[in-house]
């Protein structure tokens, strides 16, 4: 059944393939095990790159624990499974943060795909084209290594593991780099709560010789980033604010513009390109292949 849908997407795609848009980027942002800031640092990246004057979208692909509506301090009333389900149109369950962030609420993996009637899928695909000019689309996972979670590592541009220099944390996020590892061989590393950048160089380090001794030389793993630890952050975090944007002053909120901008570094800016590639249809498309 699998298979068929996938096929019958394939069509539907190259169906409407006259329709030009940018090619969004998809970066997907997981941690080895939950409480270490994960969705923090998520919304406020994707409202760092909105703010550069980036289309983006953040999806929250973090089943059972969805929290970004939290973060953002707005209120979800329906996800992309009641799109899939056929009681809300696509354009019902987007929430606008500000003028070019858009905040998909959404369950993953499989649940989604229990939702094989094609006249529904079709609508759906339809539906998304509202997505189509996105940049990129943030995609916030759940922490671990389930199958579900590993689909959408398969499924992203780039894939960004986020851990906090503590032991366990750190036995977590190797864990995990090294299942994302079976998936492919470029993945960056986010360094959380760190003193400054001398500790989340050193303890990346650790991480990479550990990880290529263990995985071998093919594993493309760098250091894409890191945030100081700052009260500043969790204050913003209890108070359901966007440090970056109550504290734009703060070394995270720096740390954070420069994660952004080697992120916006790899993306292609006003490249036409088939809706297979671009916003919730590209995601969708990128998902049925791995079927």
């Amino acid at each position: 059944m699998i298979g068929h849908q996938a096929q019958k997407l394939e069509e539907l795609v190259a169906s409407s393939a006259h329709k030009k848009s940018k090619k969004t980027r998809f970066v997907a942002i997981t941690s080895g095990k939950g409480g270490v800031g994960k969705s923090t640092i998520s919304s406020n990246l994707a409202y760092v790159l909105s703010q550069s004057g980036l289309n983006v979208g953040i999806f929250d692909a973090d089943i059972g624990l969805a929290n970004l509506d939290v973060m953002f301090n707005v209120k979800i009333k329906k996800n992309i499974l009641h799109v899939l389900k056929g009681e809300a149109k696509v354009a019902d369950i987007l929430i606008p943060i500000t003028r070019n962030l858009i905040l998909i609420p959404g369950e993953s993996g499989d649940e989604i795909l229990k939702y094989s009637d094609m006249a529904l899928f079709e609508r759906f695909m339809e539906e998304a084209q509202v997505l189509d000019k996105l940049d990129v689309m943030i995609i916030d996972t759940g922490a671990g290594i389930g199958e579900h979670i590993q689909m959408f590592l398969n499924a992203a541009d780039d894939v960004i593991v986020v851990t906090v220099p503590d032991p366990a944390a750190i036995t977590d996020a190797y864990a995990t780099i090294k299942t994302i590892a079976s998936l492919r061989s470029d993945i960056s590393v986010i360094m959380n709560q760190v003193k400054n950048e001398k500790e989340a160089t050193a303890v990346f380090n650790k991480i990479k010789k550990v990880a290529l001794a263990n995985i071998g030389d093919n594993l493309d793993l760098k250091l894409i980033g890191k945030i100081n630890n700052d009260l500043k952050v969790s204050s913003a975090v209890k108070q359901r604010a966007l440090f970056s944007r109550t504290n734009p002053s703060s070394q995270p909120h720096r740390d954070i513009v420069a994660i952004a901008n080697n992120i916006a570094k790899k993306l292609e800016r006003d490249v036409l390109v088939t809706p297979s590639e671009s916003g919730l249809t590209g995601l969708f498309k990128r998902l049925m292949e791995h079927f």
